[in-house]
């Protein structure tokens, strides 16, 4: 018989039923019952494999298997006795890719040595996670502002100049007509779309000449800039705030297991969107030390 695959983020709608998922390894545990904990790119599970359950050689492969191989399972979706959160007691399992001398392994290691390794950097639990995330945010900025009535305008990223004087700039030769430049922001394209469409943003990457090796300092980022005619201070203000309470409670809806991941407090994050930000003028911001108005 032939069983449906399923995504690791479905199985709690397919609890005692029995599936089929293909993943990869991201540990294994060989003991009398073997333990597989498989990723799909949806998210993690347990699987359990015992002499009991699992074809023979099912059950003595499951305990050969290196991290990252790349198998296919079949097994029953049952609720873990402590969590409850789903887990497969495996039936049968093949491999569909070996993995030999995977670099990442279950243990540290440092910055350098990761980023040197970042597209398989991206497997681990906590870049899953924060880029999960980051895509949720994303995709919450998109439909805050497309919800609200603003047009979507894509600035050039080639621009012929710097925005506000900005110095520092990524160049590139451009043809027989001089020099153009990676643009750091789309400013100067938003402005003149105002009297067309009243309100308007874009969202997309931007360049900075500056070392990256800092807090404070990106190379490239991702900037959201939105321009709306006839507003002043205190609706620019209005529009930030309901902007980052809209990301907020998008965030909290739909990636509580990713926050969970992370370890991340989320007592300042709802207390964030239940709270009415702080306003303060331009000369205020001048006098403020650690957080607090002089």
């Amino acid at each position: 018989m032939e069983y449906p695959f399923v995504d690791v983020c479905r199985l709690k709608g397919h609890i005692g039923e029995t599936v089929r998922l293909r993943g990869w390894v991201r540990n294994a545990r060989a003991s009398k019952t073997r333990f597989i904990e498989l990723r799909d790119g949806s998210g993690f599970v347990q699987c359990v494999v015992s002499a009991g359950d699992a074809d023979a050689k099912s059950y003595e492969l499951a305990g050969a298997l290196a991290q990252e191989c790349v198998i296919e399972l079949s097994g029953t979706v049952q609720a873990h006795p402590k969590s409850g959160s789903p887990e497969i007691l495996i039936k049968s399992l093949s491999v569909i890719a070996e993995s030999t001398d995977y670099p990442i392994t279950p243990k540290e290691h440092g910055t350098a040595f990761l980023m040197e390794h970042r597209h398989l950097w991206l497997r681990s639990k906590r870049q899953w996670a924060i880029l999960r995330i980051r895509h949720s945010i994303a995709k919450a900025i998109r439909d805050f502002f497309d919800e609200d009535g603003f047009t979507l305008i894509d600035s050039p990223i080639l621009t012929p100049s710097a925005c506000e004087g900005a110095s520092t700039l990524f160049g590139t030769p451009y043809f027989d007509e001089g020099m153009a430049y990676l643009s750091q922001s789309g400013q100067l394209y938003l402005e003149p779309a105002i009297a067309a469409f009243g309100k308007v943003y874009c969202f997309g990457p931007t360049f900075r000449a500056e070392k990256s090796k800092t807090r404070r300092h990106l190379t490239e980022f991702w900037m959201v800039e939105p321009e709306v005619a006839f507003a002043n201070l205190d609706d620019a203000m209005a529009l930030g705030e309901r902007m980052m309470k809209f990301i907020l409670q998008r965030t909290l809806e739909t990636r509580q297991e990713e926050l969970k991941i992370l370890e991340r407090d989320l007592a300042p994050l709802e207390n964030a969107l239940h709270s009415e930000y702080l306003k303060m003028t331009y000369t205020e911001t001048c006098c403020v030390r650690d957080n607090v108005l002089l």
